[in-house]
């Protein structure tokens, strides 16, 4: 077992995804800082809920803009671990949990920044 860290360091595949998925997680971060705008009074759109009607818009503040950041983050370091333990079972198992992590990440990314330009 003293080899699998040397194994999965070593595939080129998930260094590839590792590396996307840690470039994603800062691109998610650098986003949402750059757009949040602290001295804004009126707070931000954070929710949307098709079935209120006219409500359907919920407002928050920055706060909830950051917590984007704390998930991105959060997304990587599980897929990460989660893809580590499973790497000696079979290794296409590991790679199918990089890509959901990735496809998260992109997922969060989209949203936050739909969020921000309401």
């Amino acid at each position: 077992m003293s080899s699998t860290p040397r194994k999965y360091f070593h595939d080129r595949l998930v260094l590839l995804m590792l590396s996307v998925g840690a470039f994603l997680t800062i691109a998610c971060a650098v986003l949402v800082l750059l757009r949040v705008e602290t001295d804004q009074s009126a707070g931000y759109i954070v929710q949307y809920r098709s079935n209120l009607g006219l409500n359907s818009y919920t407002n928050g503040t920055t706060t909830d803009l950051y917590s984007f950041i704390v998930f991105s983050v959060f997304v990587f370091a599980f897929h990460v671990f989660l893809s580590f333990k499973t790497y000696h079972i079979r290794r296409y198992f590991s790679l199918a949990i990089l890509g959901t992590g990735l496809l998260l990440l992109i997922l969060s990314i989209l949203v936050s920044n739909a969020l921000l330009i309401l």
